[in-house]
């Protein structure tokens, strides 16, 4: 009870100054609530930047009182006592080197060897050598042979989730420990149900780390346990469950639904970075969530100044990748061009680019900040800055450049210079659909009757590839594809597939959308044809209807 009370009365302390005068009012005090008070300090003092006042605490008289105790009573102290004090005072940047923290590592060792420390204690112990030592030492195999001829059924969570986080700073040993995490892994699988939001953040975030991608089965269990978390996780937490669905590639429809209930009502209060990390996994699984979107835009408009540039592109460039212009977009663009104009030289170019180039995809024209991105200047800084000027950067270049020349006639600022010009668009693979291809391809070749009447997977002149083509003469008449004179019309076929849309969705993506668009203003004749129009086409000839439908919808019906 009584330190129950006393560590009830050191978590109300905010300062170091508070704590120490509590500790000198105190006539008795076990190890245990010394070593917790050594960590309370360290919880506030420590930040990112390391101790914050460094003669405040290590020249205290209490401090170096209890210093002095844990060196020259360390055989009399307890497990927990010994190993929490270990932990706080590497945290304060005590010397590793001193007589002090060679006596408590030494000790702890000791007990080791004896097969004295729990499950618990192992893990203290490793964190502490990993922070010391780094995951090469050798004492931190001995720790994980102890945790290996353990019973692991019988390790409680909490005991699981220690173990998950201690072996995540071994992760260049990771390989050595795989036989101890595929036992774990089996047992966490049987405890799924047991975690609390925290301990499901943590393994998934374990997971990650320790690149466990044969642990499906796991995976699928958390991922799906973690559905019921999803108001209940702290900022950092649902970032860690989001970035394990996006390694493991793993997406499930009521975990969106359930970020479509939290997140609209929660924005305001979420932290950017959290937010950010949403948007990203929305945009990288192709989930268009207008709920979510909408209140991310509103979300913007209110609070954006205080964003750094990476979260305000984190914010944004979903937009355009899913080719989503939300209700408030009027408001919307209006504060993202006055940040632009306030903060343009803050923003890596690389970022800036992205950003930039997102804007276009949903015809939001970026004019003010073309001149900069056209620059000779800052076509350096990006072929300076990691990864360079690759096919992507070059290509996003491009269609800005493209984007000008034919939606904004009226700009009149500097152009792309000729070296930066690429000869076509990266286009990834994966976008066409071969399957889908082949089908469109045969039932053209049931109406037109032969091969030469059409061309597939064709490179424009205007950088674009063009899934099939079809050349027509003033009369109407297909003509060879072959052929270049007389050419009067161009059809140009986007055979859209599942990757070109959004996930369950009609809606196109900004990739696609922008380039059927430049397609038209270049004098084709778009014709849409996508899979959801084909899934109930079963034959050839079905497919054939439905292609002169499309493709010469005024010929359609007549008797030849």
């Amino acid at each position: 009870m009584e330190e129950q009370l006393f560590f009830k009365k050191l978590h109300r302390l905010c300062t170091s100054k508070e704590i120490f005068d509590f500790l000198g009012s105190l006539e008795v005090m076990s190890d245990t609530m010394a070593s917790g008070a050594l960590q309370r300090i360290s919880e506030i003092e420590v930040d990112d930047s390391g101790l914050k006042n460094p003669e405040g605490v290590l020249e205290n008289e209490v401090f170096r009182a209890l210093c002095f105790q844990f060196e020259f009573e360390s055989s009399k102290l307890s497990n927990t006592g010994l190993l929490n004090a270990l932990q706080a005072l590497i945290k304060l940047r005590v010397d590793p080197q001193s007589t002090l923290m060679a006596r408590l590592l030494s000790e702890g060792e000791e007990r080791l060897g004896k097969g004295q420390l729990t499950v618990k204690n192992l893990c203290a112990l490793g964190e502490s050598l990993l922070e010391l030592e780094g995951p090469s030492c050798a004492t931190l195999e001995r720790i994980v042979s102890h945790m290996q001829e353990e019973d692991i059924e019988k390790w409680s969570p909490r005991e699981m989730v220690m173990v998950y986080q201690m072996l995540q700073g071994t992760v260049r040993e990771g390989q050595q420990y795989q036989d101890l995490l595929n036992r774990m892994n089996s047992v966490t699988l049987t405890m799924v149900s047991q975690l609390s939001p925290k301990f499901t953040s943590i393994v998934l975030n374990s997971l990650v780390v320790l690149h466990q991608t044969r642990a499906v089965h796991l995976v699928t269990a958390l991922c799906k346990h973690s559905v019921k978390h999803v108001p209940y996780f702290t900022g950092d937490e649902l970032v860690n469950v989001l970035e394990a669905f996006l390694y493991f590639g793993h997406r499930e429809q009521i975990f969106t639904e359930a970020l479509e209930a939290h997140v609209p009502r929660s924005v305001i209060t979420m932290h950017p970075q959290t937010v950010s990390k949403v948007m990203q996994y929305c945009c990288q699984k192709r989930i268009l969530s207008k709920p979510i979107f909408d209140a991310v835009a509103e979300g913007f408009i209110s609070d954006a100044d205080r964003f750094t540039t990476d979260q305000i592109a984190g914010y944004i460039i979903p937009f355009g990748t899913l080719n989503y212009v939300p209700p408030s977009a009027s408001s919307l663009f209006r504060k993202l061009e006055a940040i632009l104009h306030a903060r343009l030289s803050h923003f890596q170019p690389h970022t800036l680019l992205n950003l930039l180039h997102s804007c276009v995809l949903i015809q939001r024209y970026p004019i003010n900040f073309l001149p900069k991105v056209f620059s000779p200047y800052f076509l350096q800084q990006l072929q300076a800055q990691p990864p360079g000027l690759d096919r992507v950067a070059t290509s996003q270049l491009m269609q800005l450049f493209l984007t000008v020349t034919l939606e904004c006639p009226f700009y009149e600022g500097p152009k792309l210079l000729p070296k930066y010009q690429v000869k076509a668009f990266l286009t990834p693979q994966s976008s066409l659909d071969v399957h889908l291809l082949k089908r469109v391809k045969t039932g053209l070749l049931h109406l037109l009757k032969k091969r030469i009447y059409f061309a597939s997977e064709v490179s424009t002149p205007y950088f674009y590839m063009v899934d099939i083509e079809i050349k027509l003469d003033e009369e109407g008449f297909v003509l060879p594809v072959a052929q270049c004179e007389e050419v009067h019309r161009r059809i140009a076929l986007c055979v859209d597939g599942q990757t070109r849309f959004c996930v369950n969705s009609h809606n196109l993506l900004g990739e696609e959308a922008i380039k059927q668009r430049h397609l038209q203003l270049l004098g084709y004749e778009v014709v849409q044809i996508p899979f959801f129009e084909m899934e109930s086409l079963q034959n050839c000839r079905k497919m054939a209807e439905y292609l002169h439908k499309k493709i010469f919808p005024h010929t359609f019906g007549l008797s030849c």
